[in-house]
């Protein structure tokens, strides 16, 4: 089992590895990515708007472009169907995988709609699923999904740490909280909300399954 080191926001994170940027039209937090050469950025319809905000311009627009209301003027555009099988989201990381990446940085994919909330979790797990290196950034923290590894997180100004499982995750091992856990198996439940890290570092284990790590930051 790999050791998956995270050091976001001033922490590495996989820096080895090429990312795919895909920013959506949910909250919005800036853009802390600086991008290395052979990274990708996908503005996922309204998403387009934000980056041109601050003056990014994407590699690519992907989406049907009823939240950004127009078919931007860009470098290149994948423009979709209104009745479609994925997401906005969804067909940005396909397109993503299609061309080589395995490493996914998703912004402003959770908050507005809830079901689109729900809908980007699954696809968060499921990308973890495939083996792939997958988080979202939100303006309360981020999200990442850990399959069959350990991860190690930098406590910061992180305040409240949360786990669930994705159906059933086993050998799950929790060091530097609150409430640490030892080779525990984790059902799909509410149980692993609101633990807080007491270390300076933390990490979380799982040997077999899926988890969603929430890491909530402190404002300002």
């Amino acid at each position: 089992m790999q050791l998956f080191v995270v050091f976001f926001r001033g922490k590495a994170y996989n820096i080895d590895m090429k990312t795919c940027y895909i920013i959506g039209a949910g909250d919005f937090v800036p853009p802390a990515f600086q991008k290395n050469p052979g990274d990708l950025t996908i503005a996922a319809d309204g998403g387009y708007r934000y980056l041109s905000e601050y003056g990014i311009v994407p590699d690519l627009v992907v989406g049907d472009f009823d939240s950004l209301g127009y078919c931007p003027e860009a470098t290149e555009i994948c423009r979709l169907p209104l009745e479609k099988d994925l997401t906005d989201t969804a067909a940005a990381v396909e397109i993503g995988r299609e061309r080589g990446y395995r490493r996914f940085v998703l912004y402003a994919v959770t908050g507005g709609r809830l079901d689109h909330t729900v809908a980007n979790l699954t696809l968060l797990a499921q990308m973890a699923e495939r083996g792939e290196d997958a988080m979202i950034v939100m303006p309360e923290g981020e999200i990442y999904a850990l399959k069959d590894t350990t991860a190690e997180f930098e406590r910061n100004d992180v305040h409240t740490v949360s786990v669930f499982a994705e159906g059933v995750a086993q050998g799950v091992t929790l060091k530097g909280l609150k409430y640490p856990l030892t080779d525990a198996t984790l059902p799909r439940s509410p149980l692993g909300v609101s633990n807080e890290p007491t270390a300076k570092r933390f990490s979380v284990t799982v040997k077999k399954g899926v988890l969603l790590v929430f890491l909530l930051r402190k404002k300002g």
